[in-house]
């Protein structure tokens, strides 16, 4: 069904087409209206998500996620593969602010950012798979994080989460351009180069699951600042707090909090309810991970 997370190819004649997919008025960042199935989805390959821009919680890191994603099968945007992120509040995000928030993230072409009406946006979710039942509409935090891949002239659809390694993500949307099992494989691009992943620590694992779609363990800055010896940099007990309850740091206007904001595009560092043995196990990884870069850099 719909919204599984394993890909499904539909029979000849598959209702998950036209007939099923609400034909919904959006309009993106600059403007320009749309309807959902005719203009944005037929006979195209696809990733959907739904956002809200002033979101403390994942979707922040959610967007930066798809941008290393998106720069991956950059040559295929706007071509063969298009991404929509779309607002789950719509009365806040204008396309105004939809722009705004696009542009802190770099998005290019290929990559529109939607608003529409609140009902068509919840029957959208709904038919996506990707609506949670019961949730109170002020609560827009706890929306669901994963995104569908779909395409359309296959009838394939997927649910991924979007902190899956870059390169796989890729790999699985490039060879959805595919448009049938005779298309000539060597004509698609192979995105994927995937290797074995090997068994990472607890840190490791909720950085690159968390943290690396917006930070770098050296000096290079990305959505957020290099982490490259960030604990002797910051004071320990205010860098786990910072990890563990960011908005409750800018809600207390606490000038460091507010000086990153500032400096990084006001780009909100996600809440990821971490507990204190995640973010004890995250610094423990950052400090090794500085170390070993300075042992390298002395070994040179």
């Amino acid at each position: 069904m719909l919204g599984s997370n394993l890909a499904w190819a539909a029979p000849e004649n598959s209702p998950w087409g036209k007939d099923y997919f609400p034909n919904i008025e959006l309009v993106d960042q600059d403007g320009k209206k749309y309807h959902f199935y005719d203009d944005l989805v037929k006979d195209k390959v696809v990733v959907i998500d739904f956002i809200f821009t002033h979101c403390g919680d994942t979707c922040p890191a959610q967007t930066a996620s798809l941008t290393k994603v998106y720069k991956l099968l950059a040559d295929r945007m706007g071509k063969d593969i298009f991404f929509y992120s779309i607002s789950i509040d719509p009365k806040h995000d204008t396309p105004k602010v939809l722009k705004e928030y696009a542009e802190k993230f770099n998005a290019g072409a290929g990559w529109l950012f939607l608003t529409g009406k609140t009902d068509d946006v919840t029957l959208l979710r709904q038919k996506l798979g990707l609506y949670r039942t019961g949730i109170d509409a002020a609560k827009l935090n706890e929306h669901k994080t994963s995104f569908m891949i779909g395409n359309d002239a296959t009838g394939q659809w997927i649910k991924r989460s979007p902190f899956d390694k870059p390169q796989v993500l890729a790999g699985l949307i490039g060879r959805s351009i595919s448009r049938s099992p005779d298309d000539k494989k060597e004509n698609l691009a192979d995105y994927s180069e995937s290797t074995v992943i090997p068994k990472l620590s607890k840190g490791e694992d909720l950085f690159r699951s968390r943290c690396e779609s917006c930070h770098s363990l050296g000096t290079e800055d990305g959505i957020g600042p290099g982490l490259l010896n960030v604990t002797q940099r910051r004071d320990r007990a205010w860098l786990a707090r910072w990890i563990k309850t960011p908005d409750k740091l800018l809600a207390k206007k606490d000038p460091i909090a507010i000086a990153l904001l500032n400096q990084y595009k006001k780009v909100l560092m996600p809440n990821f309810r971490l507990n204190d043995a995640d973010v004890e196990a995250l610094l423990i990884y950052m400090e090794d991970s500085s170390k070993a870069a300075q042992q390298n850099d002395s070994n040179k």
